[in-house]
């Protein structure tokens, strides 16, 4: 039984990381895509409320729940939206403007520990906004919870 040498390690380090990064990638936007649905749902839901007699109070938690979802589905947004600047040289938007030699000459270094910086950056920038998303749902789930019981009162 051979011992594995430390460039084989790294070499299946590095490609679980990379693969690991892509995974959370998608996993965020998955999760924008499912909160975008909830988000427009409810958006719609409160647009039905807009001639309805309402006291002042609960209009202006309204419309500030409003305001939340709104930048929740701005936030979530911008989390599906293409990252295309491609100038990490180890991406397909760099690729793209690269001719054939480029890309061979592109290719003969090992370009996965920028990948992988490059995409864990793509990552954490997602998972970010997609919390401050996730905030400002919950924030406008409170706003309108507080609606609902000013206008029983």
């Amino acid at each position: 039984m051979t011992t594995p040498t430390l460039s084989t390690t790294r070499d299946k380090n590095l490609d679980a990381a990379c693969a690991s990064v892509v995974n959370e990638i998608a996993r965020t936007d998955g999760k924008a895509s499912l909160l975008l649905a909830f988000t427009g749902a409810v958006l719609a839901g409160l647009t039905t409320f807009t001639d309805h007699d309402l006291s002042t109070a609960t209009k202006a938690l309204g419309a500030l729940a409003a305001a939340a979802l709104g930048t929740a589905a701005v936030l979530l947004l911008l989390v599906v939206r293409p990252r295309l600047g491609g100038h990490d040289r180890a991406s397909f938007p760099y690729w793209a403007r690269l001719n054939e030699t480029e890309i061979h000459t592109c290719m003969d270094g090992d370009t996965r520990a920028v990948r992988i910086r490059v995409l864990s950056t793509i990552a954490l920038a997602k998972f970010t906004r997609l919390r401050r998303a996730v905030d400002c749902t919950l924030t406008a789930l409170a706003l309108l919870a507080a609606a609902a019981v000013t206008a029983v009162l």
